[in-house]
């Protein structure tokens, strides 16, 4: 049956989180009609995230209640080409999001810049170290935009969160109590750092007396209430330990819902379509311009929408998908290294230590937000010298305890049964008396990590699902044993009774949670040949597609993406209306 062909717009944007609420709401005040394709439910602060029902920690982080039903849509996954991928049947290792809003209402809040020398990785990397220190295989890209390029669009998206924290740099002059190796903001953040918890302050003096330089985590769980730019009006964070996997009823994390939805929805230039599941967009017969899109409603019933500029704005793995079924840009070839879609898939490289104290030490781990904590980044990215370390990268280390919630937080020190009376003595012994230190580090893309197409499996709507060819590179775990070491000698300066730690190894494996920052596969850059989009984000081959998200990363930096995503998602925004509306093409 064919599908029904609809009027007209100017624009489609493909997936409504933060990246397509950002894009619709710049395109409309910009005069375009916009739709907006939501493949999951409409949801709202009220009543869709109000507690006590949100709280339910079965449904949310065990059942995974907010991610993507991996029964209609899912991926395959193998570590090595050489291998058979099958198909991931739950998601626990990272946690693609669904529905209104996207993986917005579900982060935990931590809103980092990313350096200059993550955007120059490449070019400062030959510059400091020479060519050779480059391992086989890695694929380090510079990504055609610098830290200088984007500090509008970071200052403009972080204004929009009300991110709370303090400024390390401002105008090149160094603040007391920020991060003393960020580059230069233009001004302080909207609202003062989130209060101290205990167990971070035991950090903070650990570390300062090492020689390192802490400074209380950026979080967009706001430390006071505060209206937006937009008029959007966002409150106090509680501190109730539910907001990685959870909606907030507080409206004190920053999601679409609380910063900006509400006004996108009200302006009558804006229609969204929930529950349409994005088939493929529809090329012109020279496969030079896209012309429309043809999405699935929740009756099964297939649409085509047409219009004059698409935006793809969903999951950075979703993005890859849709390109390699659309045939937008040449898929990527391991074996010859040809190809650029589904090219420098990354992830991130964590690990960490455990502090356990004695009974007299009280850390209470539930009193909590999903960004609170006090890190260090004298290992993030070029902030110490590689040469002699042999590795590219680095991470930020961090006491950085997100909640203490019941099922997902039992600590138990080494040699604990993993069961039974002996097990739970130990639970109830070490809940209130243990601390994490966190290494969050960075993710080094390499040939043989990669996304492509299944040639076995289809989804619900018969369409071949994605494939992804992953492996830690020896680079990272290299790089995770030396910050992993680092962050013991920390937790072991906070005072405990016992510390235990363990870097990063291999194999990869998808049946534990290790983090949602799925990057690559549509990268950004100045060479076609290894870049699926330039510097606007716009595909070289199809010029009235704009791909935006953490797919355009070439490698994934020491930071959480999520600071980086929004702005590059004004980035786009100012170009297209600046430039490409003006004289449509490819923009120079």
């Amino acid at each position: 049956m064919a599908a029904t062909r609809l009027p007209a717009v100017d624009a489609v944007v493909l997936g409504v989180g933060l990246v397509g609420t950002v894009l619709g709401r710049e395109l409309t005040k910009a005069g375009l009609k916009v739709v907006g394709l939501e493949r999951g439910q409409p949801r709202s602060t009220v009543p869709d995230f109000q507690g006590p029902a949100m709280h339910d920690e079965l449904k949310y982080s065990i059942r995974k209640g907010l991610m993507q039903d991996s029964a209609r849509e899912t991926l395959t996954f193998r570590n090595k080409a050489s291998e058979t991928a099958l198909p991931i049947r739950r998601f626990e290792s990272f946690l693609p999001g669904t529905g209104l809003g996207g993986a917005l209402v579900h982060w935990n809040g931590q809103t980092y810049r990313f350096q200059d020398t993550d955007f120059k990785m490449r070019s400062r990397t030959v510059e400091r170290y020479g060519e050779k220190f480059i391992p086989q295989g890695v694929l380090v890209q510079d990504w055609g935009v610098t830290a200088a390029d984007l500090e509008p669009h970071y200052d403009r998206f972080e204004y929009l969160l009300g991110t709370s924290g303090k400024a390390g740099n401002i105008k090149g002059q160094k603040m007391a109590g920020g991060n003393p190796f960020e580059d230069p903001r233009s001004r302080e953040y909207p609202t003062p750092p989130q209060k101290e918890p205990y167990g971070s302050a035991l950090f903070r003096k650990a570390a300062t007396g090492l020689g390192y330089h802490p400074f209380t985590q950026p979080s967009s769980n706001l430390s006071q209430n505060y209206t937006n730019p937009e008029g959007m009006e966002l409150r106090t964070c509680m501190f109730c330990g539910f907001c990685e996997r959870y909606g907030c009823e507080h409206y004190a994390k920053s999601s679409p819902q609380t910063i900006l939805l509400p006004k996108l929805m009200a302006d009558p230039n804006f229609q969204l379509r929930t529950q349409c599941q994005v088939l493929r967009v529809n090329l012109d017969k020279d496969r030079k311009k896209a012309i429309s899109v043809t999405y699935a409603d929740a009756q099964g019933r297939e649409f085509e929408q047409p219009a004059s500029l698409f935006i793809v704005g969903m999951f950075a793995l979703n993005n890859v998908r849709l390109l390699l079924l659309s045939g937008i840009g040449a898929p990527y070839d391991p074996a010859t290294g040809k190809g650029v879609v589904g090219r420098n898939y990354a992830y991130q490289t964590t690990s960490g230590a455990t502090v356990f104290f004695d009974e007299k030490v009280n850390i209470n781990p539930f009193m909590r937000s999903g960004a609170s904590g006090t890190v260090i980044a004298d290992f993030v990215s070029d902030n110490f010298d590689h040469g002699p370390l042999g590795f590219l990268g680095g991470g930020f280390i961090g006491e950085t305890m997100s909640h203490g919630r019941p099922i997902e937080f039992h600590p138990t020190p080494p040699g604990t049964p993993s069961w039974g009376s002996k097990w739970k003595q130990a639970v109830a012994q070490h809940y209130n008396h243990t601390s994490s230190v966190g290494v969050h580090g960075s993710s080094i893309a390499h040939a043989q990590n990669f996304l492509d197409l299944d040639p076995t499996y289809k989804d619900a709507w018969g369409l071949p699902l994605l494939r992804m060819t992953f492996d830690f590179p020896e680079n990272d775990l290299k790089m995770s044993a030396f910050l992993t070491d680092k962050a013991a000698q920390i937790a072991r300066a906070m005072g405990g009774r016992q510390v235990s730690s363990s870097p990063r190894k291999g194999p990869y494996t998808i049946t534990q949670y290790q983090t949602t920052h799925n990057t690559g596969g549509t990268v950004m850059g100045t060479d076609p040949a290894t870049s699926t989009v330039n510097r606007y984000l716009q595909s070289w081959d199809v010029p009235n597609v704009f791909v935006i998200g953490a797919s355009n990363y070439p490698q994934n930096a020491s930071y959480n993406p999520t600071d980086t995503l929004g702005a590059l998602a004004y980035w786009a925004a100012d170009a297209i209306t600046g430039k490409y509306l003006k004289q449509p093409g490819l923009i120079t």
